[in-house]
């Protein structure tokens, strides 16, 4: 029998080597599959109960503000986030700077849900808001209320997703519900 030459041995190996790793390939695990969000919430109905849940605390949080001390700011802020938030912290913050006061209770009058949709990152409604009994005034108590606001009006507000429970992202009034 003749010996195999260097060659045909390296040869054999890097075959051997190669058939090896095809194995080992083929063996190997699928990679993860992504993971999908889980819904915060069971239903729309779900998602809009605890969007109306946070915009009734929100009420209550603005209800208890005191613009003399910034520490009541903060409970506000903590249901609130995006430009939303940023907005209200360079409001509050301008209103205690200028020594303006607010009172008078804010009084959610309806809320109506409009979209949700799973995994209910994202919730909009309507809200209807009686605000005829606020007042703002200035360091001198003079009004700085616009005389036309009207005494209810309407908002199109948007939740986001925080982990398990919903912000307050945005608001702008809208013409389009009567309130």
């Amino acid at each position: 029998m003749i010996s195999p030459t260097p060659s045909s041995r390296s040869f054999a190996r890097a075959a051997a080597l190669t058939s090896a790793l095809l194995l080992l390939v083929g063996c190997a695990p699928d990679p993860s599959p992504s993971p999908t969000p889980t819904p915060a919430f069971a239903s729309e109905e779900e998602a809009f109960a605890a969007a109306e849940a946070t915009y009734r605390e929100f009420t209550a949080r603005l209800n208890e503000l005191d613009t003399a001390d910034p520490s009541t700011f903060e409970p506000l802020f903590d249901l609130s986030s995006g430009e939303f938030e940023a907005a209200d912290r360079e409001a509050y913050s301008a209103m205690h700077a200028d020594g303006m006061t607010i009172q008078g209770q804010t009084i959610v009058t309806s809320f109506v849900g409009t979209l949700a949709t799973e995994p209910f990152e994202t919730v909009t409604a309507n809200v209807c808001l009686d605000v005829s009994d606020v007042t703002v005034t200035d360091s001198e108590g003079n009004s700085q209320v616009d005389p036309g606001r009207p005494d209810v009006y309407a908002l199109n507000v948007t939740f986001v997703r925080d982990h398990a429970r919903l912000t307050i992202d945005s608001a702008s009034r809208t013409s389009e519900v009567q309130c």
